[in-house]
């Protein structure tokens, strides 16, 4: 029997997800191993093989593919604990990287500070070249001049250098030599040239982008090497897939030729994931909510595609390439307490992690987090957590709020707590906030999806901040990214720099931008990664704006509407598009319209798993009580006995009434005392308002048409 796993290493544990060709599912969850993350991959796979009765080595070598979301290149950029880098670029540009688009983010903000560059100023190099605004040589480059930079290269112990040249997006042929003769100079130093990272138009974000994949290109190869011999030595045989932040898969080749690519690889599976179950239950928008140990993301999905954006940037590094637009606030189990200058509670960013995790973990933690809190109010079993595999301290989580918060507040363990609970709370809803409300969408009218550990613990009060009536925890929520992994497809995103407008478009220009995109996509998809051709498709995307404008928008058009050239259709979604992001069209005033970029995202289909079944035994939902406990319920601001339910137990379509809690092996539920909650017949549980479940929503589902892709 063959295997397909999904992987995800998140800051605080590792999520596993195992389906057989027979649609057999394991899940697990394991403490995260910072220190070598591939490390907590094989201790995963491991102690699945024994959930599994399966001795390791058979276990693994039935593996057939295992598709990973890494925070390796994420958690450098947020520490700053990337590769030594020197920067290479055009006479004149040496501060490009540090001046950035001569904006100020906080423009009123008289105490805002620059972030500091990757690359110290030491270290930026020019040389004497020049290409063209319309790719001509205007001064040609001497490789020789790049000798004595390679000796100060050498002499500072520089790990990885990058290359970026003035309008090397037109043509290349200098950074093409630099790149050549570097690699040749400096071996075992890490090289990359923008254009091989985002040969596109706007000097800054080609710069900042390169400048990010250098800065994590040799930690996260160095992480591909160990883990790649570490799946070799144990006699993995099957193939390896990252995901990437655009929300596709790649070969692991393809991210050392670019690693700036899996900068938002874990969290990128989440929307994946949310547009398979929406679909599944007759939605076509969504959000996803991810509340893992460290961190909270949140992303949006449209008409059933993940959105996406090129405006991305971590810890304020400006990432231009193609990713889904997730937003990442430091909101998880592992969120500490602490209080302000003012003597005001607050709850992270800071985050305790795996290592040494909250105060209850018995680890070593000193300073509370967000699961000492809702231990504290009684919705996590502490002998039950992680299945009854990690014992929590009740004790320790209550002395440690009192010494560290509740006796400078002036509160009692349990006020404390209450107070921990809804400020995490209230971070998260602005969380949903920024990404739906500010995006000029409406929260209230999409399906709300639940995932992370945690997540559902927090969901009912996250809803009723933003008066959603109704929230759906799927029966993977404990590891939705790692499930999300097994439904990416293999992906490949292009880009040509074309401004023109579109009264002087040249549709030779035009139409060979896209046939030279085309024709590298088909090589990376079929010859490279093995992909047939009919299972290939091509999607492209112009920016577009109007004369004068500062931003653009990205518009999805067709491959036929290409090829036809069938130019007003665009113009018409082009109108209705920058209308609904901006409130207004200038269609009426005739406005001419211009072309800034040309994109095209190429898709190689991979098989799908069937891991969800329609069940048919169940058990009525009062033989899955496990116990009464005492937690907090918000509405009534007090502890209450309320029941708790097994919820690893056959109880499809079942009715439970709020209050009460439901206890997985690997999350909770909290259903608030507003709130229901039904169980469908796949084990995911759809909680609502009371006596306001939607109309025409369809519970049950006899068929399992909805999972065919």
């Amino acid at each position: 029997m063959k295997y397909n796993a999904g992987i995800d290493i998140g800051g605080t544990f590792t999520d596993l997800i195992c389906v057989s060709s027979k649609g057999d599912t394991l899940i697990h969850k394991t403490l995260s191993t910072p220190e070598d993350p591939s490390i907590g991959f094989i201790n995963g796979i491991r102690e699945i093989a024994a959930i599994a009765k399966q001795p390791f080595e058979t276990f693994i070598a039935s593996i057939d593919t295992i598709v990973h979301g890494t925070t390796v290149a994420t958690n450098a950029l947020l520490t700053l604990k990337g590769a030594k880098v020197a920067l290479i670029t055009t006479k004149g540009f040496r501060d490009a990287l540090e001046m950035r688009r001569g904006i100020r983010e906080e423009q009123y903000n008289n105490h805002y500070k620059n972030v500091v560059p990757l690359v110290p100023r030491y270290l930026r190099f020019t040389i004497n070249e020049r290409i063209g605004s319309e790719g001509n040589i205007i001064s040609k480059l001497k490789v020789k001049d790049l000798l004595p930079l390679i000796q100060k290269i050498i002499e500072e112990k520089v790990e990885s250098v990058a290359i970026c040249f003035m309008n090397s997006y037109k043509n290349p042929i200098h950074e093409k030599q630099a790149l050549t003769f570097l690699r040749k100079k400096l071996p075992g130093v890490f090289v990359t040239a923008s254009f091989e990272v985002l040969p596109s138009i706007r000097f800054y974000e080609r710069i900042s982008t390169t400048a990010v994949s250098a800065f994590v290109g040799p930690i996260l190869s160095t992480y591909l090497d160990n883990l790649t011999q570490k799946l070799a030595d144990n006699h993995f045989k099957g193939s390896l897939l990252i995901m990437q932040s655009n929300g596709g898969v790649v070969v692991p080749e393809q991210v050392r030729k670019n690693p700036a690519v899996t900068v938002l690889s874990g969290p990128a599976a989440a929307p994946t994931a949310g547009a398979f179950y929406s679909k599944m239950l007759g939605y076509k928008n969504c959000i996803t909510v991810d509340m893992g140990g460290t961190s909270f993301d949140a992303a949006l999905v449209i008409e059933n595609q993940c959105v996406t954006s090129t405006e991305g940037a971590i810890n304020r590094y400006r990432i231009a390439l193609p990713s889904l637009d997730i937003i990442t606030i430091g909101a998880g189990g592992g969120s500490i307490g602490w209080l302000n200058n003012g003597g005001l509670l607050q709850m992270g960013p800071q985050s305790a992690g795996a290592i040494p995790g909250p105060v209850c973990y018995d680890k070593g933690g000193k300073i509370p987090a967000c699961t000492d809190a809702d231990l504290i109010l009684g919705y996590l079993n502490p002998d039950f957590f992680a299945g009854g595999k990690l014992k929590l301290s009740k004790t320790k989580a209550a002395q440690a709020i009192k010494e560290v918060l509740a006796s400078k507040l002036g509160l009692s363990v349990h006020e404390t707590a209450a107070g921990m609970f809804r400020i995490i709370n209230s971070n998260m809803a602005q969380g949903v906030r920024e990404i739906s409300v500010e995006r000029g969408y409406d929260p209230r009218e999409f399906l709300f999806i639940v995932a992370g550990g945690a997540g559902s613990i927090h969901a009912s009060e996250i809803c009723k901040e933003l008066e959603i009536p109704m929230f759906l925890v799927p029966n993977v929520s404990s590891i939705f990214c790692a499930a999300g992994m097994l439904m990416g497809d293999l992906k490949h995103d292009y880009i040509r720099s074309y401004f023109t407008s579109f009264k002087q478009l040249d549709k030779k220009i035009f139409l060979s931008c896209f046939n030279e995109m085309k024709a590298e996509g088909i090589h990376a998809l079929h010859d490279e990664e093995g992909v047939k051709h009919n299972r290939i498709s091509f999607h492209p995307i112009l920016d577009m704006r109007y004369a004068g404008q500062y931003h653009e928008v990205q518009l999805e058009t067709s491959w036929e509407e290409i090829m036809s050239f069938n130019i007003e259709q665009v113009f018409e979604r082009f109108h209705k598009e920058h209308n609904r992001q901006f409130g207004y069209s200038l269609k009426e005033e005739g406005t001419e319209m211009e072309l800034i970029n040309l994109r095209l995202r190429v898709l190689g289909k991979t098989e799908k798993p069937k891991f969800l079944s329609v069940n048919t035994e169940f058990i009525p939902a009062e033989s899955a009580i496990k116990e009464f406990r005492k937690v907090y319920i918000p509405e009534l601001n007090r502890m209450k006995e309320v029941p708790v339910y097994d919820g690893d137990k056959p109880i499809f379509g079942a009715l439970l009434n709020g209050p009460c809690m439901i206890e997985k092996i690997t999350t909770s539920v909290f259903v608030s005392e507003n709130y229901d909650c039904m169980v469908d017949d796949y084990g995911s549980f759809i909680v609502y308002e009371k006596e306001k479940f939607p109309q025409g929503f369809s519970l049950i589902h006899k068929t399992t048409e909805a999972y065919a892709y």
